[in-house]
């Protein structure tokens, strides 16, 4: 039987994107799934002067896709009232408190406030402060604060908000939400690791050559070119998603399967990261920009012909990066990231690739080649699932070897039925659970190795390198590899091409 969990949701910007594509809808599908049921209401609040009729209105349309009854929608959207609210008007929050109070009665919610701040971080000290002064924190429940990112620009701006949110929540009460880790596949990476012995035994420098993580998209800034000019791939995805992968891949493993163990091992793995000085940036790290380019007989804009993006800009819509973890773990072994805007494809892809058997005893005259490397490939995204690349005999006279690959992807109707994202987060937050959050002391890691890449770009005089829209990235990238005597295992391009597509 599915817990009704008891809570009270305020989410600021509650007239937002974010919560009407994303928010309201996973909140539907707990309560259909009877994980909030009698005992939970929603304060959405921001400056617009609605009502709690248009609320619900608002509320009915984010969640049509969902096809509610009308049994549903009614018992659902009954929870909902609204409050407009300037966030740094201080008689404001005492109203907001009022009605906290008064909902807290009438669905017996035992004083659990669950904050949901969906808007700029910009505003995110101001609410956090008032939400203490005026005593929206609640004495006899649990108090927790949800924030999205961009958390910060660099580590300072970071730490700065960092503190102003810490003068009113403690750490273990703020859910800093990274939605790529409440997707299947990424909290799958722990099952594949900690629950088979066969990877774990040789998840080490010993056995393993390299490890590539790949998160291509295959469009471009669309609406957000304002945003995106300002921000660049590097603190878009790298500082966050990218980094969280690694960390999952590379900590040690926890004593027990708990929220505080993971996020222990996790720090330990990002804080192990290497910090390259100027030189040594230019050596293990490459950014690209789109140019115009085509697949078929569709064409595709520059970075630069987007719309609110500057001309002359020199953002980056591309990183790739080799990074070195000095762990034992790790000794040697270099994890190669990229990921980038106007990709071939959209996919998210890890490949293990572990080191070939030291001699070939099939080797003849006629056959010099290396036994190919085995690989552990995980699907993230738009697939989900594992393949594993072994080497059997090719049939017929001769030992010449003939790479297999085990294969298994989720169904169709599996991924359909899995938990959205947000919904899986949302309910980790209620339960307390922060596994799938990250911790300040991974924010202020990543942002320490990312800070020196971009300051080091920031002071370079060369042009930054391009790429054809609808490609894998910038000659630079696949150079990264070669000059250690590896490629990219991942290269899309060479089906395109032979299909004269690309």
């Amino acid at each position: 039987m599915t817990q009704d969990n008891k809570a009270l949701f305020i989410i600021f910007g509650g007239t937002g994107d974010l919560a009407k594509r994303k928010l309201y809808p996973s909140l539907f599908r707990l309560f259909r799934k009877g994980a909030i049921n009698k005992h939970f209401a929603v304060i959405g609040t921001a400056r617009r002067e609605w009502t709690n009729e248009h609320f619900r209105e608002v509320v009915t349309e984010s969640i049509q896709e969902l096809d509610p009854t009308p049994k549903e929608l009614d018992s659902f959207t009954s929870h909902f009232y609204y409050q407009a609210h300037n966030v740094t008007n201080t008689q404001e929050y005492v109203t907001l408190e009022k009605l906290a109070s008064e909902l807290d009665d009438t669905y017996q919610l035992d004083g659990n406030r669950i904050f949901y701040l969906a808007m700029a971080p910009s505003f995110f000290g101001t609410i956090a402060q008032h939400i203490k002064s005026e005593h929206i924190l609640s004495e006899n429940g649990f108090n927790r604060l949800i924030i999205e990112k961009p958390f910060g620009t660099d580590y300072q701006t970071a730490k700065e908000l960092n503190d102003s949110i810490s003068a009113a929540f403690t750490e273990d009460q703020i859910f800093r939400i990274d939605h790529y880790l409440g997707k299947e596949m990424v909290q799958n990476i722990s099952a594949i690791r900690f629950g088979n012995n066969i990877f774990e035994s040789l998840w080490n420098h010993y056995y393993i050559d390299n490890v590539q993580i790949t998160l291509a998209e295959s469009l471009g800034v669309e609406e957000r070119g304002g945003y995106y000019d300002k921000s660049g791939a590097l603190k878009d995805m790298v500082q966050n998603h990218i980094l969280q992968v690694v960390a999952l891949l590379a900590m040690e493993p926890p004593t027990i399967f708990s929220d505080h163990a993971i996020r222990t091992e996790k720090i330990s793995a990002l804080e192990s990261i290497r910090i390259y000085n100027e030189d040594e940036v230019q050596e293990n790290f490459v950014r690209g920009q789109y140019s115009k380019g085509h697949l078929g007989n569709n064409q595709f804009l520059g970075y630069h012909e987007e719309k609110d993006v500057d001309p002359d800009s020199t953002t980056e819509t591309f990183v790739a990066g080799k990074l070195m973890i000095d762990t034992f773990r790790w000794a040697g072994v270099p994890f190669y990231i990229r990921t980038g805007k106007r990709l071939t494809e959209k996919g998210t892809r890890i490949n293990i690739v572990f080191k070939t058997t030291p001699i070939n005893v099939f080797r003849t005259s006629d056959q010099t080649e290396d036994i190919p490397e085995n690989i552990l490939t995980i699907y993230i995204q738009p697939t989900e699932g594992f393949s594993l690349t072994l080497n059997g005999k090719e049939v017929g006279p001769g030992f010449a070897m003939d790479p297999v690959k085990l294969n298994y992807r989720h169904s169709s109707e599996t991924l359909e039925n899995s938990p959205e994202a947000y919904e899986k987060l949302l309910l980790d937050c209620l339960k307390g659970d922060a596994t799938n959050f990250t911790h300040w002391d991974e924010v202020a890691a990543s942002w320490k190795i990312v800070d020196v890449i971009r300051q080091a770009w920031d002071k370079q005089v060369t042009k930054v390198p391009t790429y054809p829209a609808r490609t894998m990235g910038p000659k630079e990238a696949f150079d990264l590899l070669e000059k250690d005597g590896r490629s990219w295992v991942w290269e899309p391009d060479q089906w395109y091409r032979e299909k004269e597509l690309l």
